[in-house]
């Protein structure tokens, strides 16, 4: 099989925070305005990635700036599709308090502050929230012990706002990306040891691409998932079940 499934966003507003470079968020940006959607993305640099720069309007956004975040969200009064992609990470340097404490702040704490802020314009649309969180939310990882912690955080994050926010007809899920060739894995990616073992135990024995995520962020935000909420969906490559 060749084709992919399509989904039909004309005339739906997306928002994706944290998509300023090549990477999971512009992947899953580039899907919804494919798809007929009006796309925003969001990052911390002032510039998004060159090969975006025409394709959609960018905001510099700080996700840990409380002040910034509600000013920014007072600004939009109906958001069908939030995306939660801000994250960041540091292998082999997470163990420090004060950058363990900056890795949360910016993945957890962001991306709650970032879903409460522009809860009314969720409301407006009964939107849909898609956070992205990380197979290390169920894995230890000693190299990134910050990351994973967030991770997890934001897996519960999407369980809780799922319950409270049902009554207004937002339905909130997750997904779960495993290994993906990212500028954020590129560290990673330089242990030559570490991507072959990853290649080994994934049974589909390759790491992921952004445009593997895409697909089902999608699917979480259309209709043919109207049921499903409180929900974190791994996409992985199966490296979860081995």
């Amino acid at each position: 099989m060749t084709s992919k499934a399509s989904f039909d966003f004309a005339g739906a507003k997306v928002l994706v925070i944290g998509a300023s470079r090549a990477g999971i968020g512009a992947a899953i940006a580039r899907a919804f305005q494919d798809s007929g959607a009006a796309v925003e993305i969001t990052g911390v640099e002032p510039e998004c990635a060159e090969v975006d720069a025409a394709r959609f309007t960018y905001n510099q956004l700080d996700v840990t700036d409380t002040d910034e975040v509600y000013e920014f969200a007072g600004m939009r009064d109906h958001i069908d599709v939030l995306v939660n992609c801000a994250a960041i990470t540091r292998r082999g340097e997470e163990m420090a308090p004060e950058f363990f404490s900056h890795v949360l702040n910016v993945n957890l704490t962001g991306s709650f502050r970032c879903a409460e802020a522009l809860h009314p314009a969720l409301s407006a649309a009964k939107g849909r929230v898609i956070n992205v969180a990380s197979m290390y939310a169920r894995f230890g990882s000693p190299q990134n012990p910050a990351y994973g912690a967030s991770k997890a955080g934001v897996e519960q994050l999407t369980k809780s706002l799922a319950i409270a926010w049902a009554k207004d007809g937002i339905r909130v899920n997750a997904i779960a990306p495993g290994f993906i060739v990212t500028a954020q894995s590129a560290r990673a990616r330089k242990d030559a040891s570490f991507t072959s073992a990853v290649e080994a135990r994934t049974p589909l024995a390759r790491w992921g691409h952004p445009e593997d995520i895409a697909g089902t962020a999608m699917f979480l935000a259309s209709d043919a998932a109207a049921f499903v909420t409180g929900t974190c969906l791994i996409v992985d490559g199966g490296y979860s079940v081995v």
